[in-house]
């Protein structure tokens, strides 16, 4: 391991962040903290039709929420068409590029040739040895051109850390164009001097850019730059092992912020894909990752992502954050549902965090909150359909209702002990198990059949709606039992 590394992320602002973006975003800034060196972020912004500011915004805001933050300042490539054009100057002039005056249609002939005879197309190199005289003519008649860089023979190689000693034959390459033809640079040749000029080391992304790599090296050599080292992270798939996609889920992370993840488990679950600690840990804190990061880590094949399992390590997150930490997102849940005013969260900050102490062992994902926690801020509408088959189904149930009520109703300390003992005794004078009291009790409070314990629940919300809803439940029961009875 090289310490002092400087690696960076390079993503195009035509849309949010995706998961595989995020991956490589993730990998890069492990190994920048892992080895005291530096992580980059270097904006491709080059496609002025489908780059916009609100991408830019959203990956921007994404990085950050996920907890990577990058060093030095942003690099736009669109601020930097001085230094390619330069960069192309130095490549005409030592004759390791040079002008391509072929048409669209001369092109498209020599693609459909080489499909007619079934060979894999490259550049012909028609255009690489037109003498200086009629180069100038053209020029001079406005004759519009590419630039390309000319391939030499042989053979382009390097050594891959996951994929080894990778080596592409130059003349399956050809000839490859590297400026347009109104002047402004393809990709590979910003590639290429934004990489040299920000010091980058390790070049750590997607292996969909292994083939960009042995022209990303020529051009390098040929402007006399020193070759970084390459990694390329095999894709992220489905569970399906297709490329994973909106029909997978949420492709982007943003989506999954909204969807009640939090960063720390999707960092942790993102870490975990295509790369494994040595050990069995699957929860890991971020300076945990950072500890035990490194490239022989990462594994050959693609990870697959799978939602369950991210959900259940979120879930992990959720039950081992101090309910302080999660106030402020679950409160702003709960204000965004109508349980309660934005300017109640502090007067009932003790009531909050007593609701999510309850609910967290049981939620996988923020929203979850809402759902299972409803019952604490307003009586159900209606009672769960199986249970209320199973628990409503007698009228004496309606009588233990109303007794137990009563006996709550009379409590002076209405606490989960006193609350237990009232249940305990109604159980005595019915000569009843205690499920048969506590399941309708249940049910009546909350409209459901499970959640949190009994007397810890019915001592939060507090005695009288406790009572009025079991009151409401009791009289529920009877009139269903005369409609059934006719």
């Amino acid at each position: 391991m090289t310490n002092n590394e400087r690696l960076r992320f390079a993503p195009s602002p035509t849309g949010d962040l995706h998961v595989g973006g995020a991956r490589a975003a993730l990998f890069n800034w492990l190994y920048a903290r892992k080895t005291q060196g530096k992580f980059l972020l270097r904006i491709e912004d080059t496609d002025r039709e489908r780059s916009t500011e609100a991408s830019l915004k959203s990956i921007l805001g994404s990085l950050r929420w996920l907890g990577l933050d990058w060093d030095e300042e942003l690099v736009f490539q669109s601020k930097r068409g001085e230094l390619y054009r330069s960069a192309v100057e130095k490549l005409l002039e030592s004759g390791a590029a040079y002008r391509c005056f072929c048409s669209k249609e001369e092109l498209e002939a020599e693609r459909e040739r080489a499909q007619r005879e079934k060979l894999d197309y490259h550049y012909s190199g028609k255009c690489r040895n037109l003498g200086k005289e009629t180069v100038e003519s053209y020029v001079r008649e406005g004759k519009p051109y590419t630039m390309r860089f000319r391939v030499g023979e042989g053979e382009t190689s390097f050594d891959d850390h996951l994929h080894g000693v990778t080596t592409f034959r130059n003349e399956t390459i050809g000839d490859f164009i590297i400026a347009r033809a109104d002047g402004s640079p393809v990709y590979i040749l910003s590639v290429a001097v934004d990489d040299a000029d920000m010091g980058i080391t390790l070049v750590m992304r997607g292996d969909d850019h292994l083939s960009n790599t042995p022209k990303q090296i020529m051009l390098m050599k040929a402007l006399g730059y020193e070759i970084p080292r390459f990694c390329h992270l095999p894709q992220v798939l489905g569970q399906d092992k297709h490329k994973l996609s909106k029909r997978h889920g949420a492709a982007s992370v943003l989506e999954y912020e909204k969807m009640g993840f939090l960063p720390g488990a999707v960092v942790n679950f993102l870490a975990l894909l295509g790369w494994a600690p040595g050990d069995d840990r699957e929860k890991m804190t971020l300076d945990e990752l950072i500890e035990a990061f490194s490239l022989d880590g990462l594994a050959k094949k693609s990870g697959v992502f799978d939602l369950q399992k991210l959900e259940w390590l979120n879930g992990q997150y959720l039950n081992d954050m101090p309910p302080e930490e999660l106030l402020p997102l679950v409160s702003a849940l709960f204000v965004e549902q109508g349980f309660i005013q934005k300017d109640e969260v502090d007067s009932r900050r003790d009531f909050l965090l007593g609701v999510i102490i309850q609910l967290k062992e049981r939620c996988r994902l923020i929203p979850e909150f809402a759902e299972k926690g409803a019952f604490f801020f307003r009586a159900p509408e209606s009672y769960d359909e199986k249970g209320e088959r199973k628990y409503f189904n007698d009228i004496e149930v309606a009588d233990r209702l109303e007794a137990l009520a009563d006996s709550f109703e009379s409590l002076e300390i209405f606490d989960e002990a006193s609350t237990e003992a009232a249940t305990r005794q109604v159980v005595v004078n019915y000569n009843i198990g205690v499920g048969k009291l506590i399941h309708p009790t249940r049910l009546a409070v909350t409209g459901m059949t499970t959640g949190p314990g009994l007397f810890e629940l019915v001592t939060l919300i507090g005695k009288k709606p406790v009572v009025d809803r079991m009151r409401r439940a009791a009289e529920y029961i009877r009139k269903n039992s005369e409609e059934t009875n006719g």
